[in-house]
């Protein structure tokens, strides 16, 4: 969800309950970013944009991110990336990593990376490292890489 609110109530009234991300200024109409931060929900950051004499003295709560004006596009750009990553990372089900895979995942990877060594003429180190990367890249296991990869070969 976006929302685009004038005021720190407006936005307490548009959090949903799957946090996010506020950018604000140092001042609102009815409150400062301190309270608005300091009042939102678990699960929001807040990405504050003020000149840096005003930020200087203030310790920033968790979840609070600072950058200084004259704001560059390029800074504000990476550092929401950076943001939405870590919310994402946060959103994903209890993640380990995986101990000991069963056979059937062990064999769904191996048929993966057969499919893989015959229609592009992959060894069998490369296609290990190609699902590799496929996985790290969508953020899915392994297994369901190698499952997908199956699955639209058929």
């Amino acid at each position: 969800m976006a929302a685009c609110c004038a005021t720190g109530a407006r936005v307490l009234s548009a959090c949903g309950d799957e946090g996010g991300i506020v950018i604000c200024g140092f001042r609102l109409p009815d409150m400062n970013w301190l309270e608005l931060a300091e009042d939102l929900p678990a699960g929001f950051q807040v990405l504050l944009i003020a000149r840096p004499e005003r930020v200087e003295e203030t310790d920033l709560p968790p979840g609070t991110v600072f950058l200084p004006l004259p704001l560059k596009i390029p800074d504000l750009l990476s550092t929401l990336e950076i943001m939405f990553h870590g919310i994402r990372k946060r959103k994903r089900p209890g993640r380990t990593r995986p101990g000991i895979r069963s056979d059937q995942d062990r064999r769904t990877i191996e048929k993966a990376k057969e499919i893989l060594m015959e229609r592009n003429h992959m060894t069998e180190p490369e296609a290990h490292r190609y699902l590799q990367k496929c996985a790290m890249d969508s953020g899915n296991s392994m297994t369901d890489t190698a499952a997908m990869l199956i699955a639209m070969t058929r």
